[in-house]
């Protein structure tokens, strides 16, 4: 039978001594749903797996389902086909010459992005950070540091309504990376 490499991302877990999620039970909860090759990356819910095709919000409610009913825990799920992670690579519409990866991060979006909800906020306003929205994904610049940004996941959620979390550009290329794309 035929699969796909998908990419998990969940938000919010092991930061700060809550939503406390071991990557095992992680790796576990993805095998329980009939996913294969799973593997984690850091401890902050990044999981590559191979699954019989399947729509990716399909998998990430499947996969928030679990962890709150296995759990009780409410973790944002966001899935992609690990494929997709080349597109967002290579769509980066910033120069990353002189960019720190660390500072650089990709908000991924449980939907498209809607244009006219963002065309009325005030690049200026967060500056010195910036942004460039994409087609299912915000890339965000914070020169300074990503801690204190405005532009977080919560900004995106309210603007367009979509569920959101973020990773910088050392763990995107990583995760393409470990996906072969």
């Amino acid at each position: 039978m035929a699969t796909t490499t998908y990419v998990a991302l969940l938000r919010g877990i092991n930061v700060g001594g809550s939503n406390r999620l071991p990557m095992q039970a992680l790796r576990e909860l993805l095998g329980g749903m009939g996913s294969a090759a799973v593997r984690t990356h850091l401890q902050s819910g990044n999981a590559l797996f191979d699954h019989a095709p399947a729509e990716p919000e399909r998998l990430a409610a499947q996969l928030r389902d679990r962890i709150a009913s296995e759990l009780g825990l409410t973790v944002p799920c966001i899935v992609r086909e690990a494929a997709e992670l080349r597109g967002v690579i290579d769509r980066n519409p910033y120069d990353m010459a002189g960019v720190e990866p660390a500072r650089f991060l990709v908000a991924f979006l449980s939907g498209p992005v809607d244009q006219d909800r963002l065309k009325d906020l005030d690049p200026a306003a967060y500056a010195p950070d910036s942004f460039r929205p994409g087609e299912r994904e915000i890339y965000v610049h914070c020169p300074d540091g990503i801690q204190k940004t405005k532009l977080s996941h919560a900004l995106w959620e309210k603007r367009l309504g979509l569920t959101a979390t973020a990773r910088n550009w050392n763990t995107v290329t990583k995760l393409a990376e470990l996906a072969g794309v």
